[in-house]
C-alpha cells in the first residue's frame, strides 16, 4: 500500500525497540509473519510484538499464508493512514489514563517497584496491569489492578508470563494466585510450586554481601542462606 509522507513520518519515530523492529520490517518488505518474527528477530511470541505496534495507534491488518512446510502462519501489514488517525486519539486518551494511574499508585504506595520493593525514580517505573491484558484485558482506571514496575522487573515479568502454559489457556483466576501478578499474596510463581523472596543490600550491608560472595560464592549464595534459615527456625522452635 502507499503510505503518506505524514504517516511514514509518524511510523519512523518510534523508539522502542520491539514496535520498532516490526515496524522498519513491513516498510521494508510490505509484511511480516509470525514466523519471521520468531527466526529474525527472536521474539517468542508474535502477537505481543504486533499488539506493542497497535497500541502505539498504528493499524496492523492480519492476514494468513502458508510457511515453507505448509502450515498457516499470521502475517501483518499496516492499515491506512485513516484508521491510523483515529486510532492515535484512542491511544492519546489511554496514555493520559495511564498517567493518571500511575501518579495513584505512587501517592498511595510511593515509588516502589511492586516485585523488587525498591524504590527508584518515578521517571523510571513503568505502569503495568498486574494481569496481562492478553488474559485479562482492560480495567479502566481502578488502581487495584495495576501496579508499578522497575524496567528490569518488567522485562522478566513479561518473559515468565510468556512462558507460562497461562499465555494460551487465558484463565484470569490463575493468574490472580501469581506471584508475577500479585507478590503481595500468591501461592505459586508461573505455575510452579514455588515462593520468592528479594534482599536487597544497601548501605553498610554491601560490605555484609561482599563477605558473603567471597565465602561461598554467587552461585552458592541462595542455598547458604537458606540452611541458615533453617537453623534460625530451629533454635526457635
Amino acid at each position: 500500500m502507499d503510505i503518506s509522507p505524514e504517516f511514514r513520518e509518524k511510523l519512523l519515530a518510534v523508539k522502542a525497540k520491539r514496535p520498532a523492529t516490526i515496524i522498519r520490517h513491513i516498510l521494508l518488505h510490505g509484511s511480516i509473519t509470525s514466523e519471521e518474527i520468531k527466526s529474525l528477530y527472536g521474539y517468542d511470541h508474535p502477537p505481543r510484538a504486533i499488539r506493542d505496534v497497535r497500541e502505539l495507534g498504528i493499524p496492523i491488518e492480519t492476514s494468513h499464508v502458508k510457511n515453507s512446510d505448509g502450515r498457516t502462519i499470521a502475517s501483518y501489514s499496516f492499515g491506512n493512514f485513516e484508521q491510523y488517525s483515529a486510532s492515535l486519539s484512542k491511544k492519546e486518551g489511554r496514555t493520559r489514563l495511564s498517567k493518571a494511574i500511575k501518579s495513584a499508585l505512587i501517592e498511595k504506595f510511593g515509588p516502589k517497584c511492586f516485585i523488587y520493593q525498591e524504590v527508584i525514580s518515578p521517571a523510571l517505573l513503568q505502569i503495568d496491569h498486574r494481569i496481562p491484558y492478553e488474559i485479562g484485558g482492560e480495567h479502566g482506571s481502578d488502581i487495584n489492578f495495576y501496579m508499578l514496575l522497575s524496567p528490569s522487573a518488567n522485562r522478566a515479568k513479561s518473559w515468565a508470563c510468556e512462558h507460562c502454559h497461562n499465555w494460551k489457556d487465558k484463565d484470569p483466576s490463575f493468574c490472580v494466585g501469581c506471584f508475577w501478578a500479585y507478590p503481595e499474596d500468591y501461592t505459586h510463581i508461573a505455575g510452579n510450586a514455588e515462593r520468592r523472596i528479594i534482599l536487597t543490600f544497601t548501605g553498610n550491608e554491601i560490605e555484609d554481601y561482599t563477605q558473603l560472595i567471597e565465602k561461598v560464592g554467587l552461585d552458592g549464595a541462595e542455598e547458604y542462606i537458606k540452611e541458615l534459615v533453617k537453623e534460625s527456625l530451629k533454635d526457635k522452635n
